[in-house]
């Protein structure tokens, strides 16, 4: 991890280079959810591979490029795609934008992912927002010698997800009269889907939503002090005794027409922020 503070400091040289602003607020938006930055007054745009360290963005759906500005007023940094342990990279590099946003300024993060539902009280569409996660990714991007510049050898995680910005979402879903509940969240690598076993485990252990990602973006975050707010969308059913094989067509297009409930509540946080 000790190399992990000269990379941050070349890829901030370079953003910093076209963009003057210090944002307050991180933004991962993931599968299908990547128009929230169509919102956002840009004032700098970087593809990836422009930015030193950053990895290549190779998952469907995913644009590839961070941009800077304003949301309803307030300075963030957003990402148009992330990054996943099932194209090959490290948690390291998985993360590393993030810690690159914390660098910039960031001290929120709100992370969006599309997900499977396996608590039977949940439908396609619905926002779950993350109350909770469980680990199940075999690794974690804060193994390895610490860098105390960059958080705590031993980072505490019995609240990882800021219950304040978890209150405001599910007002903000009341407010617009549509569906959102908190949930835990269950991390895998992937690709594959799970099988009806695995379902049954994962709900077993208390998981009501599957996905592959987040977790590993939301342990750097608590480790660099950040607040989070995770979001998630269900985008098909996991349920063992129902369960239909998968199809990405459908789960991307399930994600875009859950998009604009994800934007009334990323735009409602925001702009009620502390």
């Amino acid at each position: 991890m000790q190399e992990i503070a000269a990379q941050i400091e070349q890829a901030v040289k370079v953003i910093r280079g076209r963009w003057a602003g210090r944002p307050r607020v991180g933004i991962i938006l993931g599968t299908g959810l990547g128009s929230v930055a169509g919102e956002i007054r840009a004032e700098a745009t970087f593809d990836y591979a422009d930015i030193p360290h950053f990895p290549h963005a190779t998952a469907v759906g995913h644009a590839g490029q961070l941009v800077c500005g304003t949301l309803v007023g307030v300075p963030v940094a957003a990402m148009e795609g992330r990054f996943h342990a099932y194209e090959g990279y490290t948690y390291g590099q998985i993360t590393f934008p993030v810690r690159v946003m914390r660098a910039l300024g960031c001290d929120t993060l709100i992370v969006s992912n599309a997900c499977g539902g396996m608590n039977p009280h949940l439908t396609c569409g619905d926002v779950v927002v993350i109350e909770d996660h469980i680990n199940l990714m075999n690794g974690n991007p804060l193994i390895g010698v610490n860098d105390d510049r960059l958080g705590p050898r031993f980072p505490d995680m019995s609240c990882p997800y800021d219950p304040a910005l978890i209150d405001r979402a599910l007002a903000i879903a009341r407010r617009e009269d549509f569906s959102a509940r908190k949930g835990v969240y269950v991390a895998v690598t992937g690709p594959n889907l799970e099988t009806r076993a695995e379902y049954r485990f994962l709900r077993t252990i208390g998981a009501d939503v599957v996905g592959m990602s987040t977790v590993p973006e939301v342990l750097v975050a608590v480790h660099a002090g950040m607040r989070v707010l995770g979001l998630s969308v269900v985008t098909d059913l996991c349920l063992p005794d129902a369960l239909k094989p998968g199809d990405i067509a459908e789960i991307l297009a399930v994600a875009a027409g859950a998009e604009p409930k994800l934007r009334k509540i990323v735009l409602g946080v925001l702009e009620t922020l502390d």
